[in-house]
Order: C-alpha cells, then sequence, then structure tokens
C-alpha cells in the first residue's frame, strides 16, 4: 500500500485545476510530515506527493500492492500521479473526482444546518446583519480555518471585495451566526461499498477555526463531555447513508461545535483523512496518552501532557 500525505488537499478542491501549484508552504509540510499517516497505516510506505517519482513509481509496481491511500482525492493529486507515471485505472475516474468535489461544497450540509444559508449577493448579508449582528462567513470550499471570515454589524471594503471575490469562483458564501464555542468535537466514519463504518469521536481545540491540537479520551468520556445522544447519532447517519454513502468512498469526519449555551452545532463535512482519525488512532495505539493533548510541531506529531 502507498499512503501519500498531501495536506495541501482542501487548497486543491478550492481552485479545482488539476494544474494547480500550492503554495511552498503547503509541500514543505507535506513533505515533512508525511511520516503523520503511518500512525494510520503502521505497514505501508507513506510519502507526500512530490516524493513520488517516475523511477520509484517503476519499482512500486513491480511490488505487487498497487492500493493507493491519499489524505484526500483531488484532480490535482491525479494529474501529478499520472505524470510520474502511475496508471489512471488504480485511482478514481474523473467522473468520481468531480462528485467528491460536489458533496465537500458547504452547501452539502446545509439541510443539517438549519441557521445556516448559502447567499449569492452581499445585500443578503447586509439584511442579515441587521438582525444578526455578528456572523461567520465560509467560502465554500476550504478547510482547516482558511476560507473563513467573521463579520460584526457592517461590512468593510475587504469584506465586500471578498465576497465578491468567493461569489464569483465558488458560486455563493454560506453564513451563519457567530457562536461562543464552549468545545470543538468530531465524529470519524469510513465508508466503503455504500457501508458506513462509525470510527469514533475525537475532541479538538481550535482558534479561529484553524486547528491546534486534540484531546485524546476514549469514545464514552468524549460522548458524555459534549452530550452527543443516540438519537442526534442515528440521525446523522441516517443522513449520511442517502446522501453521501452512495456516491464517496473513504474516510469523512463531522465536525460540531458544543456552545457554551449548551447547544450542538454541525459545522463542517470532511471528506478526506482527519486529525481526529489520527487521534483516535494514536490513542488505541498509545493507551498510556490518555489525557494528554496531540498536535502537531514542526511537521510531525507531539504530545502535551
Amino acid at each position: 500500500m502507498l499512503c501519500i500525505f498531501n495536506p495541501e488537499h482542501d487548497l486543491c478542491l478550492a481552485n479545482g485545476s488539476p494544474h494547480f501549484v500550492p503554495p511552498a508552504s503547503a509541500l514543505l509540510f507535506a513533505r515533512l510530515g508525511s511520516s503523520i499517516m503511518q500512525t494510520l497505516y503502521p505497514d505501508a510506505l507513506t510519502l507526500s506527493t512530490e516524493q513520488i517519482t517516475p523511477s520509484f513509481v517503476q519499482q512500486w509496481l513491480q511490488s505487487g500492492d498497487n492500493t493507493i491511500v491519499p489524505w484526500g482525492w483531488n484532480t490535482t493529486l491525479v494529474a501529478q500521479l499520472l505524470k510520474n507515471g502511475i496508471p489512471r485505472h488504480l485511482m478514481p475516474d474523473d467522473q468520481t473526482l468531480d462528485c467528491y468535489r460536489s458533496l465537500q461544497h458547504r452547501t452539502t450540509l446545509l439541510p443539517l444546518q438549519p441557521d445556516s444559508i448559502a447567499v449569492q449577493n452581499p445585500r443578503q448579508i447586509e439584511q442579515l446583519l441587521s438582525t444578526t449582528p455578528h456572523l461567520v462567513l465560509k467560502a465554500p470550499w476550504s478547510g482547516s480555518g482558511r476560507g473563513l471570515r467573521f463579520i460584526s454589524f457592517a461590512l468593510t471594503p475587504l469584506d465586500l471585495q471578498w465576497l465578491k471575490k468567493i461569489i464569483a469562483s465558488q458560486r455563493c458564501v454560506i453564513a451563519e451566526p457567530r457562536r461562543q464555542v464552549q468545545a470543538d468535537f468530531a465524529l470519524e466514519y469510513n465508508i466503503h461499498d455504500h457501508a458506513l463504518q462509525f470510527i469514533g469521536y475525537s475532541l479538538f481545540q481550535s482558534e479561529q477555526g484553524v486547528y491546534r491540537a486534540n484531546l485524546l479520551l476514549p469514545d464514552p468520556e468524549i460522548e458524555q463531555i459534549v452530550g452527543y445522544t443516540p438519537a442526534m447519532k442515528s440521525a446523522l447517519e441516517n443522513w449520511i447513508l442517502s446522501h453521501i454513502a452512495p456516491h464517496y468512498n473513504g474516510p469523512l469526519g463531522v465536525d460540531h461545535i458544543l456552545t457554551t449555551q449548551g447547544t450542538i452545532h454541525i459545522s463542517e463535512l470532511n471528506l478526506r483523512h482527519t486529525m481526529g482519525l489520527v487521534a483516535h488512532q494514536y490513542l488505541a495505539l498509545h493507551p498510556e496518552s490518555n489525557g494528554m493533548l496531540i498536535t502537531l510541531r514542526n511537521h510531525t506529531l507531539a504530545l502535551i501532557p
């Protein structure tokens, strides 16, 4: 098995072009942090996209196990692998890649977010601000805190410029009330042949939507902390089985927030590997780390007591 660590995945989805060149910082993270995926697949060979060369591919194709598991599939990754000699049939076809990207658009999640709306005109934001003075605006294709904009009371000229740019390139902007967050958590799954497997919970820390760390705790403890009920879980899984599982194979995480008022809201859908999956597996492999924080430091995993 070949595991590819491509944390630039969300940037590639947002751009949408197979010829997109991710920023140097993202490629550096991929190159230095590729061992992160070894927590999930200890026996696999894990590389970044840049480390896959024609000479490597030639040897790898002779190894017998030609399974490819990336952090996430996108057209940029496929174009890079094709350029280096990996046969097309070992990767999702173009129609499947388009479907994955479409599902990752934030409008997919709107049926589970009654307080969020898709905005196609800046005037709608101005109307919303008259009744909801603190908003979060989200680019439909973005992740890890990118593509978020926090608005209070009125749009500035820079806000307006950003809005017009995102609406022109991504069809809309998602607007929702800004909430006081007590805890961030996610439910982690895997889909294979339309079957949904629950992997577990993850409890994490973020700042302005940017991931910071995971708290390593067993599932029952996380479930108790956040107050997630069997009815909530069942409703989420039924929705995934109806709307995602028929069209997608692979890992996925559904991020939630617990507010300081004690309400729970679904915040994001990630059709890729996540740090929550990594944290969940790390605790399973290292039970002595229970209660610690796990974070990314110098492009690798680090524990904080």
